[in-house]
């Protein structure tokens, strides 16, 4: 029976001991690779099950790491923070945890969902994404000393140096796409974002302008802003394309809002996010690493866990532009 297996059992079959079976579970990071891929095999072919509760009172952590689920969304840009999950679950597993989700609408009642799970629970750790500016949530995470990385940058005025996170470079995301439209002969580009005050929109509206100055290019009067989703992408660049007959190009900030902007006329659009709706339609679109940005979280974790100084630090991940038929 599988809950016969022990340990020594498993050290056995693999060739090793039990403390190399015991980090390879635990402690992955101390372990060579093809070490812990072999123990890992046994463990599956014996059915070894650790005893979690055992685990938890010797070593005094629970292997939980807790996220939130973000509210549903137009089904476009919605499925990007469902690829991110997919991608921390997966690492997550690979270095012994498990994810714990959650759900909360606003800062405040994330911050009682967080002290509801630590009286339950006790996750070691929380990963916190959508960061915007004012988050408190990262305020309380700090003054409680709890342990956290963020998916996405501190956007405020917060001690962004006491706290680790992953991002990806917007900015550098609609620089490239706006590189690849000036080179294929567009001089009047406009862009499609969000309204004024998001920390991502105007990263990725910085972009786009700063390219277009580097070339000499005006952005006066090229920008229109709308609240995410089709209807309202397809709404703005029409009353952007009307304004400014000559607009042969529009940079979005999502694909969703690029969606509605190819409605909106026959110009060249890209957006951001490449979601599997912008490769099923042609949608030229920014493509996230967003399976190395959940790795990236989790192995921040695991160095804030194991209590390396080095852990407090940051990664700003480069994103890349995906070329397809409608730029």
């Amino acid at each position: 029976m599988a809950d016969k297996v022990t340990i020594a059992d498993v050290a056995r079959a693999a060739g090793v001991s039990r403390q190399t079976v015991s980090n390879a579970l635990n402690a992955p990071g101390v372990v060579r690779e093809e070490t812990r891929r072999r123990v890992l095999d046994v463990v599956e072919e014996l059915g070894y099950r650790v005893n979690q509760a055992a685990r938890q009172m010797r070593t005094g952590r629970s292997r939980l790491i807790a996220i939130r689920i973000d509210p549903d969304q137009d089904g476009v840009s919605g499925s990007v923070h469902d690829r991110f999950l997919h991608g921390l679950t997966e690492a997550a597993a690979k270095a012994g945890y498990r994810v714990l989700l959650y759900t909360a609408d606003g800062d405040a009642a994330e911050i009682a969902a967080f002290e509801d799970l630590l009286g339950a629970h006790e996750p070691d750790a929380f990963v916190l994404a959508s960061t915007h500016h004012g988050d408190r949530r990262i305020s309380w995470l700090l003054d409680n000393d709890l342990r956290f990385v963020t998916f996405g940058r501190p956007w405020s005025d917060l001690p962004n140096a006491r706290h680790p996170w992953v991002d990806v470079d917007g900015a550098a995301g609609t620089a490239a796409a706006t590189r690849h439209l000036l080179a294929a002969g567009h001089r009047r580009i406009g862009f499609v974002g969000w309204p004024p005050g998001s920390g991502v929109g105007d990263d990725r509206q910085a972009g786009w302008a700063t390219t277009l100055a580097s070339a000499g290019i005006a952005a006066a009067g090229l920008i229109r802003v709308a609240t995410d989703g089709v209807a309202t992408g397809e709404a703005a660049a029409r009353d952007l394309l009307t304004a400014n007959p000559d607009v042969t190009a529009l940079v979005c900030a999502s694909d969703s809002l690029a969606l509605g902007a190819r409605a909106a006329g026959p110009v060249a659009v890209t957006g951001f996010d490449d979601t599997p709706v912008a490769r099923v339609v042609g949608l030229t679109s920014v493509h996230q690493p967003l399976a190395e940005a959940a790795a990236s979280c989790v192995a921040l974790l695991e160095r804030i866990l194991a209590g390396d100084p080095s852990a407090r630090t940051h990664m700003l991940l480069t994103p890349s532009l995906i070329v397809r038929q409608s730029a």
